[in-house]
Protein backbone atom coordinates (compact mmCIF):
# COMPACT_ATOMS: atom_id res chain seq x y z
CA UNK A 1 0.00 0.00 0.00
CA UNK A 2 1.65 3.31 -0.68
CA UNK A 3 1.86 5.71 2.38
CA UNK A 4 0.26 9.64 1.29
CA UNK A 5 3.04 10.65 2.39
CA UNK A 6 5.67 8.67 0.20
CA UNK A 7 6.53 8.82 -3.30
CA UNK A 8 6.44 6.01 -5.10
CA UNK A 9 8.37 4.71 -8.09
CA UNK A 10 7.62 5.34 -11.57
CA UNK A 11 5.11 8.02 -12.68
CA UNK A 12 1.82 8.14 -11.45
CA UNK A 13 -1.05 6.53 -13.82
CA UNK A 14 -3.51 9.22 -14.90
CA UNK A 15 -6.21 7.15 -16.82
CA UNK A 16 -9.59 9.24 -15.66
CA UNK A 17 -11.15 10.66 -19.17
CA UNK A 18 -9.89 13.87 -18.55
CA UNK A 19 -7.38 15.83 -17.81
CA UNK A 20 -5.06 13.71 -19.16
CA UNK A 21 -1.80 13.14 -19.25
CA UNK A 22 0.09 16.41 -20.57
CA UNK A 23 3.25 15.71 -22.96
CA UNK A 24 6.34 16.55 -21.93
CA UNK A 25 6.77 19.17 -25.28
CA UNK A 26 3.42 20.88 -24.26
CA UNK A 27 4.78 21.12 -20.44
CA UNK A 28 8.07 22.80 -21.41
CA UNK A 29 5.90 25.17 -23.91
CA UNK A 30 3.91 26.17 -20.90
CA UNK A 31 6.96 26.98 -19.00
CA UNK A 32 8.02 29.68 -20.96
CA UNK A 33 8.65 33.27 -20.00
CA UNK A 34 5.37 35.62 -19.56
CA UNK A 35 5.32 38.14 -22.22
CA UNK A 36 3.51 41.26 -22.80
CA UNK A 37 0.01 40.48 -23.94
CA UNK A 38 -0.44 43.16 -25.79
CA UNK A 39 3.40 43.32 -27.68
CA UNK A 40 4.18 42.05 -30.83
CA UNK A 41 5.16 38.45 -29.98
CA UNK A 42 1.64 37.77 -28.48
CA UNK A 43 0.04 38.86 -31.65
CA UNK A 44 1.63 35.95 -33.37
CA UNK A 45 1.20 33.49 -31.16
CA UNK A 46 -2.36 34.35 -31.14
CA UNK A 47 -3.23 34.52 -34.55
CA UNK A 48 -0.89 30.92 -34.71
CA UNK A 49 -3.58 29.26 -32.61
CA UNK A 50 -6.43 31.17 -33.51
CA UNK A 51 -6.13 29.66 -37.00
CA UNK A 52 -4.61 26.37 -35.89
CA UNK A 53 -7.54 25.52 -33.66
CA UNK A 54 -9.88 26.06 -36.71
CA UNK A 55 -8.11 23.31 -38.39
CA UNK A 56 -9.06 21.29 -35.27
CA UNK A 57 -12.68 21.76 -34.73
CA UNK A 58 -12.76 21.58 -38.73
CA UNK A 59 -14.63 24.85 -39.54
CA UNK A 60 -13.58 27.80 -41.16
CA UNK A 61 -16.06 30.20 -39.39
CA UNK A 62 -14.56 31.96 -35.47
CA UNK A 63 -13.18 29.67 -32.51
CA UNK A 64 -13.20 31.45 -29.42
CA UNK A 65 -10.73 30.87 -26.57
CA UNK A 66 -11.66 31.26 -22.93
CA UNK A 67 -9.51 31.42 -19.83
CA UNK A 68 -12.14 28.60 -18.44
CA UNK A 69 -13.36 25.55 -17.72
CA UNK A 70 -15.93 23.98 -20.00
CA UNK A 71 -18.53 24.69 -17.85
CA UNK A 72 -17.93 28.45 -18.97
CA UNK A 73 -17.82 27.70 -22.42
CA UNK A 74 -20.89 25.72 -21.62
CA UNK A 75 -22.56 29.37 -20.66
CA UNK A 76 -21.01 31.12 -22.96
CA UNK A 77 -22.93 29.27 -25.78
CA UNK A 78 -26.46 30.02 -24.32
CA UNK A 79 -26.44 33.29 -23.37
CA UNK A 80 -24.04 34.52 -26.55
CA UNK A 81 -27.37 32.73 -28.11
CA UNK A 82 -30.76 32.94 -26.31
CA UNK A 83 -33.16 35.13 -24.37
CA UNK A 84 -34.84 34.75 -20.88
CA UNK A 85 -37.70 31.66 -21.28
CA UNK A 86 -36.47 30.97 -24.74
CA UNK A 87 -37.36 26.85 -25.07
CA UNK A 88 -34.14 25.04 -25.37
CA UNK A 89 -33.89 20.72 -26.13
CA UNK A 90 -31.94 19.08 -24.63
CA UNK A 91 -30.99 15.05 -24.21
CA UNK A 92 -30.54 13.10 -21.09
CA UNK A 93 -27.13 10.93 -22.39
CA UNK A 94 -26.00 11.00 -18.98
CA UNK A 95 -24.45 13.17 -16.03
CA UNK A 96 -22.53 16.16 -17.96
CA UNK A 97 -25.65 16.03 -20.27
CA UNK A 98 -27.89 16.44 -16.88
CA UNK A 99 -25.23 18.99 -15.52
CA UNK A 100 -25.55 21.58 -18.85
CA UNK A 101 -29.31 21.64 -18.41
CA UNK A 102 -29.34 23.10 -14.59
CA UNK A 103 -27.16 25.25 -15.99
CA UNK A 104 -29.98 26.83 -19.32
CA UNK A 105 -32.28 26.52 -15.93
CA UNK A 106 -30.47 28.83 -13.80
CA UNK A 107 -29.94 31.40 -16.92
CA UNK A 108 -33.47 31.54 -17.17
CA UNK A 109 -33.73 29.05 -19.97
CA UNK A 110 -36.72 26.68 -20.47
CA UNK A 111 -35.08 22.91 -21.33
CA UNK A 112 -37.05 20.50 -22.42
CA UNK A 113 -35.82 17.17 -21.50
CA UNK A 114 -35.58 13.61 -23.51
CA UNK A 115 -35.49 11.04 -21.23
CA UNK A 116 -32.84 8.70 -21.71
CA UNK A 117 -30.70 5.64 -20.10
CA UNK A 118 -27.33 6.31 -19.60
CA UNK A 119 -26.64 4.02 -21.61
CA UNK A 120 -27.65 5.00 -25.18
CA UNK A 121 -26.68 8.11 -27.19
CA UNK A 122 -29.10 10.99 -28.64
CA UNK A 123 -31.61 9.52 -30.32
CA UNK A 124 -32.43 11.49 -33.64
CA UNK A 125 -35.67 10.21 -34.18
CA UNK A 126 -37.35 11.30 -31.27
CA UNK A 127 -35.68 15.41 -31.72
CA UNK A 128 -37.20 14.99 -35.09
CA UNK A 129 -40.41 13.82 -33.81
CA UNK A 130 -40.23 17.22 -31.14
CA UNK A 131 -39.20 19.47 -33.53
CA UNK A 132 -42.37 18.37 -35.96
CA UNK A 133 -44.53 19.25 -33.35
CA UNK A 134 -43.11 22.25 -32.13
CA UNK A 135 -45.20 23.83 -35.06
CA UNK A 136 -44.76 27.46 -33.61
CA UNK A 137 -41.08 26.98 -32.93
CA UNK A 138 -40.79 27.77 -29.56
CA UNK A 139 -37.26 25.50 -29.11
CA UNK A 140 -34.68 28.07 -30.13
CA UNK A 141 -31.81 25.28 -29.65
CA UNK A 142 -31.01 21.74 -29.81
CA UNK A 143 -28.36 20.81 -26.62
CA UNK A 144 -26.97 18.17 -27.03
CA UNK A 145 -23.19 16.21 -25.82
CA UNK A 146 -21.17 14.62 -28.80
CA UNK A 147 -19.18 12.10 -26.65
CA UNK A 148 -21.14 12.01 -22.83
CA UNK A 149 -17.87 11.46 -20.59
CA UNK A 150 -19.81 9.86 -17.67
CA UNK A 151 -21.32 6.76 -19.80
CA UNK A 152 -18.53 5.99 -22.51
CA UNK A 153 -21.26 6.99 -25.27
CA UNK A 154 -21.20 8.94 -28.51
CA UNK A 155 -23.75 9.63 -30.28
CA UNK A 156 -24.21 10.76 -34.24
CA UNK A 157 -24.36 14.45 -34.32
CA UNK A 158 -24.69 14.53 -38.25
CA UNK A 159 -27.66 12.91 -37.52
CA UNK A 160 -29.62 15.16 -34.86
CA UNK A 161 -28.48 18.02 -38.15
CA UNK A 162 -30.41 15.75 -40.32
CA UNK A 163 -33.36 15.84 -37.93
CA UNK A 164 -33.06 19.32 -37.26
CA UNK A 165 -32.99 19.97 -41.02
CA UNK A 166 -35.56 17.47 -42.20
CA UNK A 167 -38.59 19.04 -39.62
CA UNK A 168 -37.88 22.18 -41.01
CA UNK A 169 -37.12 23.79 -37.97
CA UNK A 170 -34.79 27.25 -37.58
CA UNK A 171 -33.42 25.68 -33.82
CA UNK A 172 -30.41 26.23 -33.31
CA UNK A 173 -27.91 22.70 -32.51
CA UNK A 174 -25.05 23.08 -29.91
CA UNK A 175 -22.81 20.66 -29.37
CA UNK A 176 -20.93 20.03 -26.33
CA UNK A 177 -17.47 18.09 -27.74
CA UNK A 178 -15.37 18.95 -24.38
CA UNK A 179 -14.57 15.10 -24.57
CA UNK A 180 -14.31 13.97 -27.98
CA UNK A 181 -12.36 17.42 -29.39
CA UNK A 182 -9.07 16.15 -30.60
CA UNK A 183 -9.88 12.18 -29.90
CA UNK A 184 -12.70 11.64 -32.13
CA UNK A 185 -13.39 13.26 -35.47
CA UNK A 186 -16.01 16.11 -35.57
CA UNK A 187 -16.97 18.08 -38.26
CA UNK A 188 -18.02 22.07 -37.45
CA UNK A 189 -19.07 23.09 -40.26
CA UNK A 190 -19.92 19.65 -42.16
CA UNK A 191 -22.32 18.62 -39.53
CA UNK A 192 -24.25 22.08 -39.50
CA UNK A 193 -23.56 22.53 -35.66
CA UNK A 194 -23.69 26.31 -34.80
CA UNK A 195 -22.12 26.22 -31.78
CA UNK A 196 -19.56 23.93 -30.22
CA UNK A 197 -18.34 23.39 -27.15
CA UNK A 198 -14.78 22.23 -26.48
CA UNK A 199 -12.02 22.15 -23.34
CA UNK A 200 -8.46 21.99 -23.01
CA UNK A 201 -7.49 18.93 -20.61
CA UNK A 202 -9.21 16.07 -22.88
CA UNK A 203 -8.13 15.51 -26.39
CA UNK A 204 -6.45 18.29 -26.26
CA UNK A 205 -3.34 17.47 -24.12
CA UNK A 206 -3.15 20.29 -22.15
CA UNK A 207 -3.78 21.25 -18.21
CA UNK A 208 -7.54 22.35 -17.66
CA UNK A 209 -8.07 26.23 -17.88
CA UNK A 210 -9.03 27.18 -22.13
CA UNK A 211 -12.14 26.27 -23.65
CA UNK A 212 -13.68 26.91 -26.46
CA UNK A 213 -16.73 28.04 -29.05
CA UNK A 214 -16.57 27.57 -32.66
CA UNK A 215 -19.31 29.52 -33.82
CA UNK A 216 -21.71 29.35 -37.25
CA UNK A 217 -22.85 32.44 -39.12
CA UNK A 218 -26.17 31.66 -38.05
CA UNK A 219 -25.17 31.58 -34.56
CA UNK A 220 -23.39 34.66 -34.44
CA UNK A 221 -26.56 36.06 -36.62
CA UNK A 222 -28.65 35.19 -33.58
CA UNK A 223 -26.08 36.80 -31.34
CA UNK A 224 -27.11 40.34 -32.01
CA UNK A 225 -30.48 39.63 -30.51
CA UNK A 226 -30.13 37.61 -27.83
CA UNK A 227 -30.81 39.14 -24.66
CA UNK A 228 -29.41 36.91 -21.54
CA UNK A 229 -26.96 39.09 -19.81
CA UNK A 230 -23.09 38.35 -20.86
CA UNK A 231 -20.30 40.68 -20.66
CA UNK A 232 -17.14 38.24 -20.13
CA UNK A 233 -18.66 35.90 -22.29
CA UNK A 234 -19.48 38.38 -25.30
CA UNK A 235 -18.29 36.98 -28.77
CA UNK A 236 -18.63 39.99 -30.48
CA UNK A 237 -15.33 42.22 -28.54
CA UNK A 238 -13.68 38.45 -28.46
CA UNK A 239 -13.95 38.44 -32.25
CA UNK A 240 -12.93 42.01 -32.83
CA UNK A 241 -9.39 41.31 -30.58
CA UNK A 242 -9.00 38.28 -32.29
CA UNK A 243 -8.58 39.26 -35.68
CA UNK A 244 -5.19 41.53 -34.65
CA UNK A 245 -4.03 38.26 -32.76
CA UNK A 246 -5.31 39.89 -29.04
CA UNK A 247 -7.82 39.47 -26.43
CA UNK A 248 -9.97 42.10 -24.60
CA UNK A 249 -9.45 40.51 -21.34
CA UNK A 250 -6.06 38.74 -19.89
CA UNK A 251 -5.36 35.79 -21.83
CA UNK A 252 -4.09 32.58 -20.43
CA UNK A 253 -0.67 33.53 -22.32
CA UNK A 254 1.19 30.38 -21.17
CA UNK A 255 -2.04 27.63 -21.51
CA UNK A 256 -1.81 29.25 -25.05
CA UNK A 257 2.18 28.58 -25.52
CA UNK A 258 1.00 25.16 -24.82
CA UNK A 259 -1.73 25.22 -26.79
CA UNK A 260 0.29 25.94 -29.62
CA UNK A 261 3.07 22.75 -28.63
CA UNK A 262 -0.18 20.35 -28.43
CA UNK A 263 -1.58 21.25 -31.73
CA UNK A 264 1.90 21.04 -33.47
CA UNK A 265 1.94 17.68 -32.14
CA UNK A 266 -1.69 16.84 -33.96
CA UNK A 267 -1.28 18.36 -36.78
CA UNK A 268 1.98 16.60 -37.41
CA UNK A 269 0.86 12.79 -36.36
CA UNK A 270 -2.08 14.14 -39.18
CA UNK A 271 -5.80 14.21 -37.31
CA UNK A 272 -7.39 10.88 -39.36
CA UNK A 273 -4.20 9.27 -37.36
CA UNK A 274 -4.83 10.76 -34.24
CA UNK A 275 -8.48 9.63 -34.33
CA UNK A 276 -7.70 6.43 -35.64
CA UNK A 277 -4.57 6.07 -32.63
CA UNK A 278 -7.66 6.64 -30.34
CA UNK A 279 -10.28 4.08 -31.97
CA UNK A 280 -7.32 1.38 -32.40
CA UNK A 281 -6.57 1.98 -28.54
CA UNK A 282 -10.16 2.05 -27.29
CA UNK A 283 -11.18 -1.49 -29.34
CA UNK A 284 -8.27 -2.93 -27.10
CA UNK A 285 -9.84 -1.71 -24.03
CA UNK A 286 -13.39 -3.37 -24.90
CA UNK A 287 -11.62 -6.48 -26.23
CA UNK A 288 -9.96 -6.46 -22.76
CA UNK A 289 -13.35 -5.82 -20.36
CA UNK A 290 -14.72 -8.28 -22.26
CA UNK A 291 -11.97 -10.92 -21.73
CA UNK A 292 -12.75 -10.20 -17.92
CA UNK A 293 -16.09 -11.08 -18.15
CA UNK A 294 -17.70 -7.37 -17.40
CA UNK A 295 -20.11 -5.77 -19.28
CA UNK A 296 -19.53 -2.16 -21.15
CA UNK A 297 -21.63 0.58 -20.21
CA UNK A 298 -22.39 1.51 -23.98
CA UNK A 299 -24.92 -0.47 -24.84
CA UNK A 300 -24.54 0.05 -29.03
CA UNK A 301 -21.24 -1.15 -30.14
CA UNK A 302 -22.19 1.87 -32.95
CA UNK A 303 -22.07 4.02 -30.08
CA UNK A 304 -19.11 2.99 -28.36
CA UNK A 305 -16.61 5.86 -27.58
CA UNK A 306 -13.01 6.11 -28.67
CA UNK A 307 -11.68 8.26 -25.77
CA UNK A 308 -13.52 6.46 -22.11
CA UNK A 309 -14.84 3.14 -21.59
CA UNK A 310 -16.93 2.74 -18.85
CA UNK A 311 -16.96 -0.49 -17.23
CA UNK A 312 -19.98 -1.94 -15.42
CA UNK A 313 -19.30 -3.58 -11.90
CA UNK A 314 -20.60 -7.67 -11.62
CA UNK A 315 -23.53 -8.31 -9.29
CA UNK A 316 -23.40 -10.89 -6.53
CA UNK A 317 -25.46 -13.78 -5.50
CA UNK A 318 -28.02 -11.26 -4.06
CA UNK A 319 -28.21 -8.67 -7.58
CA UNK A 320 -25.82 -6.13 -5.61
CA UNK A 321 -23.22 -4.63 -7.43
CA UNK A 322 -19.62 -4.86 -6.11
CA UNK A 323 -18.16 -1.95 -5.34
CA UNK A 324 -16.57 0.30 -7.86
CA UNK A 325 -14.77 2.73 -5.91
CA UNK A 326 -13.59 0.13 -3.41
CA UNK A 327 -11.59 -1.33 -6.85
CA UNK A 328 -10.61 2.25 -8.06
CA UNK A 329 -9.51 2.78 -4.10
CA UNK A 330 -7.24 -0.38 -4.18
CA UNK A 331 -6.04 0.89 -7.63
CA UNK A 332 -4.36 3.78 -6.57
CA UNK A 333 -3.49 2.47 -3.20
CA UNK A 334 -1.04 -0.71 -5.04
CA UNK A 335 -0.54 0.28 -7.96
CA UNK A 336 -0.59 4.19 -8.44
CA UNK A 337 -2.89 4.76 -10.80
CA UNK A 338 -6.24 6.67 -11.23
CA UNK A 339 -9.73 5.78 -12.28
CA UNK A 340 -12.79 7.78 -13.54
CA UNK A 341 -15.21 7.39 -10.85
CA UNK A 342 -18.80 6.43 -11.67
CA UNK A 343 -21.30 9.47 -11.30
CA UNK A 344 -23.94 10.45 -10.05
CA UNK A 345 -26.17 7.43 -10.62
CA UNK A 346 -24.00 5.12 -11.56
CA UNK A 347 -21.50 5.97 -8.38
CA UNK A 348 -19.99 2.91 -7.12
CA UNK A 349 -21.21 0.80 -10.12
CA UNK A 350 -18.91 1.65 -12.87
CA UNK A 351 -15.23 2.79 -13.09
CA UNK A 352 -13.83 4.65 -16.03
CA UNK A 353 -11.10 3.84 -18.14
CA UNK A 354 -10.14 7.06 -19.82
CA UNK A 355 -7.80 6.28 -23.24
CA UNK A 356 -7.46 9.33 -24.76
CA UNK A 357 -5.02 12.50 -25.19
CA UNK A 358 -1.10 11.68 -25.09
CA UNK A 359 -1.36 7.47 -25.31
CA UNK A 360 -0.08 4.99 -27.08
CA UNK A 361 0.38 0.81 -26.70
CA UNK A 362 2.32 0.43 -23.54
CA UNK A 363 0.86 3.04 -21.80
CA UNK A 364 -2.55 0.97 -22.94
CA UNK A 365 -1.19 -2.00 -21.82
CA UNK A 366 -0.13 -1.13 -18.12
CA UNK A 367 -3.24 1.12 -18.02
CA UNK A 368 -5.32 -2.76 -18.24
CA UNK A 369 -2.67 -4.29 -16.50
CA UNK A 370 -3.21 -2.26 -13.34
CA UNK A 371 -6.89 -3.04 -13.86
CA UNK A 372 -6.49 -6.59 -13.90
CA UNK A 373 -4.61 -7.35 -11.18
CA UNK A 374 -6.64 -4.82 -9.17
CA UNK A 375 -9.76 -7.04 -9.96
CA UNK A 376 -7.48 -9.56 -8.54
CA UNK A 377 -6.81 -7.86 -5.30
CA UNK A 378 -10.27 -6.38 -4.88
CA UNK A 379 -11.69 -9.90 -5.23
CA UNK A 380 -13.54 -8.85 -8.10
CA UNK A 381 -14.91 -12.34 -10.03
CA UNK A 382 -13.91 -11.98 -13.45
CA UNK A 383 -11.92 -13.80 -16.22
CA UNK A 384 -8.47 -13.58 -16.24
CA UNK A 385 -6.48 -12.85 -19.67
CA UNK A 386 -7.92 -9.26 -20.38
CA UNK A 387 -4.95 -7.66 -20.43
CA UNK A 388 -3.83 -10.55 -23.08
CA UNK A 389 -6.54 -9.98 -25.39
CA UNK A 390 -5.47 -6.56 -25.17
CA UNK A 391 -2.12 -7.42 -25.93
CA UNK A 392 -2.92 -10.12 -29.15
CA UNK A 393 -5.06 -7.34 -30.73
CA UNK A 394 -2.36 -4.36 -30.47
CA UNK A 395 0.47 -6.80 -31.88
CA UNK A 396 -2.13 -7.67 -35.02
CA UNK A 397 -2.25 -4.14 -35.71
CA UNK A 398 0.64 -2.54 -35.08
CA UNK A 399 1.15 -0.37 -37.76
CA UNK A 400 4.61 -1.34 -40.23
CA UNK A 401 7.47 0.64 -39.50
CA UNK A 402 8.10 3.31 -42.30
CA UNK A 403 11.14 2.45 -44.52
CA UNK A 404 14.45 4.37 -44.41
Amino acid sequence: MLALNSHPAGRHFLQIPGPTNVPERVLRAIDHPTIDHRGPEFAQLGLKVLADIRKVFKTVQPVIIYPASGTGAWEAALVNTLSPGDAVLMVETGHFASLWKTLAERLGLVPEFIAGDWRSGVDAALVHERLVADREHRIKAVCVVHNETSTGVTSDIAAVRRAIDSAGHPALLLVDTISSIGAIDFRHDEWGADVTVGSSQKGLMLPPGLSFNAVSAKALAASKNARLPRAYWAWDEIIAANARGFWPTTPSTNLLYGLSAAMDQMLAEGLDNVFARHDRHAEATRRAVRGWGLEILCRNPAEYSSAVTAVMMPTDAAGKSHDADALRRIVLEHFNMSLGAGLAKLAGRVFRIGHLGDFNDLTLIGTLGGVEMGLQRAGVPHTRGGTQAAIDYLAETARQPSSV
